[in-house]
């Protein structure tokens, strides 16, 4: 991690920049909540559960926020929910699938993995990966019901928002359950690590205030916890989805081209808030790039510098190199022969990537790829100088690209102006 601990006066500030970035939205005592947050140091715990094989963007929100108090001086416990991965937290539309323990398995060890980057487990404020696996799955029924659920009146369950959305249609023990299961958590990390702060999504407000309950009625604490606001879009769209589905974190479920394009293409009415949330630059610097969004919103300089730093921090500076250098060759500012296959074909897939198994004539290739409708437009635009193969003028309607041409072998470069372009693979 990059090291870019605060100092001392900067530490005392850290309430003042979380409210300033939009980062608290809902928390215990307040004052407590400061002391503790701009205090000298505590430990903290904030929880993935594995309910997919990769986080998404919409983590982010939680991860990045714990990277800035580590930063800030507090020490970190990641929790992948071994065990709660396996129950899930109930959702207001039904029940969720349960997935096998060995799948659920599988996906806590390759979150873990994504989660290490992103904080440091070095120095005075070591973070740790923890698995809630380790308690919970050593303990017995009985346990679970004399220990945890009588410490959990039913009528206050009942009146969770998501629970009793769910009373109509149904809403199993299992899923019922959930609540007790990350309360206790918070109580075993209070007890083993010192943890005397959590934090999670707005969604999440139910449980974690259960959590400190929890903690609070076994006699120990106190214990303090906030929530994050819910990532939106202000056109009310789904943060963290596309056309082709969620934004990974994971570079084979979301290329880190594609990943560094949904950054760029952030509306402009989003991309300060998002800037304040995720980005790791000082208060001046973000407003100088929110007021020029507004004075000349042509440049994309936030969405540059939002996709640049969150590329970087997840991919690293190599992957983020090659995303900029695809973007630039993409439109002729570039070498193409620079580009890794894997970018290469990440960047075209991207604009629209067609398979064919020969090389026809260029016209021909041009209304394959989509980029003209016809063959009539091909030569049209061929004719007037607005066809490129590889970033190369085509001048010949019926021209026809040699297999020496193909980039890595099997890829083509279509590009029509300056703006579009499409991608050919060559197979045999």
């Amino acid at each position: 991690m990059t090291d870019r601990t605060l100092s001392p006066s900067r530490r005392n500030a850290l309430t003042d920049d979380l409210r300033w970035r939009g980062l608290l939205q809902d928390s215990t005592d307040p004052d407590e909540l400061r002391a503790l947050l701009d205090g000298p140091g505590t430990a903290f715990y904030v929880g993935f559960d594995p309910t997919a094989p990769s986080l998404h963007v919409g983590h982010l929100m939680q991860v990045t926020t714990a990277r800035r108090l580590q930063l800030a001086g507090h020490r970190p416990l990641l929790l992948v929910g071994g065990a709660t991965g396996q129950i899930g937290d109930p959702k207001e539309s039904a029940e969720r699938t349960l997935n096998p323990p060995e799948v659920v398995a599988s996906w806590v060890r390759r979150i873990r993995d994504q989660l290490a980057p992103f904080v440091s487990y070095t120095g005075d404020h070591a973070a740790s990966l923890v698995n809630n696996l380790e308690w919970t799955g050593e303990m017995s029924v009985v346990e679970f019901l004399r220990d945890v659920g009588k410490h959990f009146p039913v009528n206050r369950m009942l009146a969770r928002e998501v629970v009793r959305a769910r009373l109509e249609s149904g809403i199993s023990f299992t899923e019922f359950s959930y609540q007790l299961l990350q309360a206790n958590d918070f109580f075993e990390l209070h007890r083993r690590h010192g943890c005397q702060l959590q934090f999670g999504g707005s969604d999440q407000w139910g449980n974690i205030t259960a959590g400190v309950d929890y903690v609070r009625r076994r006699g120990l604490g106190p214990v303090q916890a906030f929530t994050t606001p819910l990532v939106t879009r202000s056109d009310g769209s789904k943060f963290g989805k596309t056309e082709g589905g969620a934004i990974w974190l994971d570079p084979e479920m979301t290329s880190p081209y594609a990943f560094y394009q949904f950054w760029i293409n952030v509306d402009d009415r989003d991309v300060g808030r998002y800037l304040r949330y995720f980005s790791f630059r000082g208060r001046a610097e973000l407003e100088e790039l929110e007021k020029e969004t507004v004075e000349r919103p042509a440049s994309r300089a936030a969405q540059r510098a939002l996709a640049e730093e969150l590329t970087t921090l997840v991919h690293g500076e190599r992957e983020m190199a090659q995303v900029v250098a695809a973007s630039q060759a993409l439109f002729g500012r570039g070498s193409l022969d620079d580009l890794s296959p894997a970018t290469l074909r990440a960047a075209l897939t991207e604009a629209g990537l067609v398979r064919l198994e020969g090389l026809p004539e260029v016209a021909a290739l041009f209304k394959e790829s989509g980029l003209v409708p016809s063959m009539k437009e091909a030569r049209r635009v061929i004719a007037e100088g607005g066809a490129y193969v590889n970033n190369t003028r085509v001048v010949a309607a019926d021209a026809v690209v040699s297999s020496a041409d193909l980039l890595h072998g099997r890829y083509l470069v279509l590009r029509r102006g300056k703006r579009s372009f499409a991608g050919v693979e060559v197979g045999s």
